[in-house]
């Protein structure tokens, strides 16, 4: 199972992903309530993967610090034996391969990669995403694809 996460500033995003890379688990969360599930390793993963914010030479805010900060909370108290940082561009190339991609262009080549949305009488793949769970699925698909798809090179 991979745990991925879109932290935020106050909540966050994650995904429980399964070996098919089915969503099992999703939600946004107050951040303290991430914090205390990570610390009594209540998702029952093996891998964490969280966005990482990479400075591009604009001035950012208190928001965005304050992001950072619950990044390093949550990476420190993560009880996953493997943990990985994954940067928006990297998300941006493996799903997209073009930097210039937007929310909406994620949120559709994870469509076209796995299927349609849904509905309530008929669930699809992503039945229930919205917002920043688009954002946390991404981050674990590009774990999986970077890190996990590929047979380990050989010396």
């Amino acid at each position: 199972m991979i745990l991925s996460i879109d932290p935020g500033n106050e909540v966050s995003a994650y995904t429980r992903i399964d070996k098919d890379l089915r969503p099992v688990q999703f939600a946004i969360v107050d951040n303290k309530d991430l914090i205390e599930a990570l610390s009594y390793g209540d998702f029952g993963a093996s891998h964490l993967a969280i966005e990482m914010v990479a400075s591009y030479g604009m001035a950012v805010g208190k928001t965005v610090f304050d992001t950072v900060f619950w990044i390093g909370r949550f990476w420190q108290q993560a009880a996953m034996p493997i943990q990985q940082l994954i940067y928006r561009k990297d998300v941006k190339m493996n799903l997209c391969h073009s930097m210039k991609a937007k929310d909406g262009n994620i949120r559709q080549a994870l469509i076209d990669r796995f299927g349609e949305v849904g509905t309530k009488k008929n669930p699809g793949w992503f039945y229930g995403f919205k917002k920043d769970i688009w954002s946390a699925y991404a981050v674990g698909v590009t774990y999986y694809d970077l890190y996990l798809s590929k047979p380990p090179t050989k010396f």
